[in-house]
């Protein structure tokens, strides 16, 4: 998360431009009669809403006005498909507004940067996944949970770096050019995170995840049995 101290004014006009109209469009795809109508996934939102919002309570505040902490948009994006999630990621982001862990004015900015895109980026890898129409229940768990979650925090750590330096209101550490080494210390714990969670889902409740196509991953292989004369 970026304090607002560390953004301009355009910055943060920019991320509500982008943030609310996104958020406009995901509560209009949400079903919500459907919602309303069924307990179990209203449980499932309640849930992933509640481990999101203690996930991201789970972190690093620096004195320059900047935070770390894990993401972990990629598995409520396979859990509750892009629109719910979206949804479920403002309301833990409104959370963390009322006790003061973060900035409202810059609810935009750090909306855009670490509930959107991480979703867009599952959501793309998850698309992807299903053209390809793989068997293998094991090219979802890697694709969709590993993978996205890393270029997740790779994208997320380089682009709010990149928008941090644009606006000139932080100063840059001396060992930034040794920023490529740390980088994989923030990437892998992230995509491990997601990666298990997605793992443990399919292994034990695949029909919680809107993203998984049961009949394809775990219908049983076409075999010819007939007997030979």
């Amino acid at each position: 998360m970026i304090g607002a101290e560390l953004l301009s004014p355009e910055t943060l006009t920019v991320g509500w431009l982008i943030y609310v109209p996104v958020l406009i469009w995901a509560v209009a795809r949400v079903s919500w009669v459907e919602l309303f109508s069924d307990s179990r996934r209203q449980h499932l939102l309640f849930g992933t809403v509640f481990a999101l919002f203690a996930l991201w309570l789970v972190r690093r505040d620096f004195d320059t006005g900047v935070s770390y902490h894990f993401i972990g948009m990629t598995a409520v994006t396979l859990l509750l498909d892009w629109p719910l999630a979206i949804v479920g990621g403002l309301v833990a982001q409104t959370g963390l507004v009322l006790l003061g862990r973060q900035d409202l004015v810059a609810m935009g900015v750090n909306g855009a940067l670490f509930i959107l895109l991480p979703v867009l980026i599952t959501e793309c890898c998850a698309i992807l996944v299903e053209r390809a129409q793989p068997r293998n229940p094991f090219v979802y768990i890697f694709v969709s949970g590993f993978f996205a979650a890393a270029l997740t925090a790779l994208l997320c750590l380089v682009l709010s770096l990149t928008l941090l330096w644009y606006d000139e209101r932080f100063a840059m550490p001396y060992w930034l050019e040794d920023f490529i080494g740390y980088l994989w210390l923030l990437i892998f714990p992230e995509a491990f995170i997601n990666g298990m969670v997605v793992s443990a889902l399919v292994v034990f409740s695949p029909e919680w995840l809107e993203t998984f196509n049961r009949t394809r991953y775990l219908s049983a292989p076409w075999k010819d049995d007939d007997p030979k004369s």
